[in-house]
């Protein structure tokens, strides 16, 4: 059962350890370089300095992850913006986004040169390692859309996260549902066999990436406690991408079977995605026009029906940066 937060959260300006409110967070699946801005938020004392008291936990994958934070189980997660809004308008599930961690879409299909993956096309046939309820998965009949293919001629495998990389190595399925910024783990993993990675994004420029989530609830009834959590969690994230080496080395002292310069490799890439460029607006910022975009791409491509979801069902914009 979640703990009330409010109730932890002691009166005056400058709350002290003693009064952290303890929350929950999730990461997107499973522990990667790309997670390393949540323990350093933890190890740089950003978290306490916010008054948090922070437990992460590996999440399993959009849809989970949207499952435990809407039940209670946890108070804050991160989830595709694009799985988020399939899963929702599916499930109606009480969540909502909060702040943007990627301003791109990271979803991506990585092979291996030589493995019968080369372009968008060469996935008819092939069979795709991926968790269940996992981003890639939701938005696969977006992206076979843009690419021109039939969804239905590629064949999902379900997945344990952490055996991705080497089921691909192995030989076991063809290519493997995976961030864009995962790439350094996967050549890693396959002795220096260069990857192959299809973008979602090359393809679905308007689409978001990763972002905050949290109940509704929890948005409505301790907004400045979203607020504080939200702000530690940028700020070290913001930290991470300018200090990647640092962050590969933390996440490496919480996960000691994480190699850190897999992961210094992971925080490096996310730079483009956090700012890509263009980008003027404040870390974590979503813009409403946008995400109203990408709804109509949803309906458009029949992964939602028409009317069923607005831009406000999906984020809160009284609480992402730079808010009105």
């Amino acid at each position: 059962m979640i703990i009330t937060v409010s109730a932890l959260v002691a009166c005056g300006d400058e709350p002290g350890p003693e009064s952290s409110a303890k929350v929950t967070y999730l990461t997107s699946f499973s522990t990667f370089g790309r997670d390393a801005y949540a323990f350093v938020a933890q190890e740089k004392g950003i978290f306490a300095e916010a008054g948090l008291d922070v437990t992460i936990n590996p999440g399993n994958g959009t849809v989970d992850v949207l499952k435990l934070v809407a039940g209670g189980r946890a108070h804050f997660g991160i989830g595709d913006l694009t799985g988020t809004m399939i899963t929702v308008a599916k499930e109606k599930l009480p969540v909502t986004a909060v702040a943007a961690i990627h301003q791109r879409t990271v979803a991506a299909i990585i092979g291996l040169v030589g493995g019968g993956i080369a372009g968008p096309a060469d996935l008819a046939g092939k069979r795709i390692g991926d968790p269940a309820g996992s981003t890639v998965g939701l938005m696969f009949p977006l992206y076979a859309r843009a690419a021109g293919i039939d969804p239905g001629s590629v064949e999902f495998v379900p997945s344990a996260p952490p055996a991705l990389p080497q089921l691909l190595v192995s030989g076991q399925v063809d290519g493997i549902g995976q961030f864009v910024v995962g790439r350094p783990l996967i050549e890693a993993a396959a002795n220096g066999r260069s990857a192959v990675v299809l973008p979602y994004g090359d393809l679905l420029p308007d689409l978001y990436g990763n972002m905050l989530v949290t109940s509704r609830e929890l948005a409505d009834r301790d907004p400045e406690l979203v607020r504080r959590f939200s702000g530690a969690l940028l700020e070290a994230l913001r930290y991470s991408i300018e200090n990647p080496e640092e962050a590969g080395r933390i996440l490496r002292k919480y996960h000691p079977t994480q190699n850190a310069e897999v992961a210094a490799a992971e925080m490096r890439l996310m730079a483009g995605y956090t700012r890509p460029d263009g980008f003027t607006g404040p870390l974590g910022a979503v813009e409403e026009s946008r995400v109203a975009t990408v709804i109509d791409l949803l309906v458009e491509a029949r992964a939602i029906p028409d009317g069923s979801l607005r831009s406000a069902d999906i984020v809160d914009y009284d609480l992402v940066p730079g808010a009105r």
